[in-house]
């Protein structure tokens, strides 16, 4: 995620940058400065009482570089396929989501 951040922020790409799907406390604060971050609440409050100092650890000064070329479909194809974040772990992601959304109906209509 940083290694997002960074990309666009560096080449002054006109986004905002959002971390998700956190697992633990570490790994939000792995990414304070990012734009926005969806916390849960359980991890919410474990950041609320934790009393230390919180680094940043991300940080943009705006663009220093010009955006690299445009590839072709298929120069992205073979990227993608070969980046394990856009293959196994977004689909372990899209797995767990989809598993807390069955967790949360469940709940829902037991109340």
């Amino acid at each position: 995620m940083s290694r997002i951040y960074t990309h666009y922020k560096n080449h002054g790409y006109d986004t905002v940058v959002m971390g998700a799907s956190f697992r633990n406390a570490s790994q939000i604060e792995a990414l304070a400065g990012c734009d926005r971050l969806t916390i849960s609440p359980s991890l919410l409050e474990e950041l609320t009482a934790d009393s230390g100092e919180l680094e940043r650890r991300l940080h943009s000064e705006g663009a220093k570089a010009t955006a690299p070329e445009a590839i072709t479909e298929a120069e992205f194809r073979v990227a993608l396929n070969e980046d394990p974040m856009a293959t196994e772990k977004l689909a372990d992601g899209i797995r767990r989501f989809a598993a807390d959304q069955l967790k949360l109906e469940a709940l829902m209509a037991s109340a």
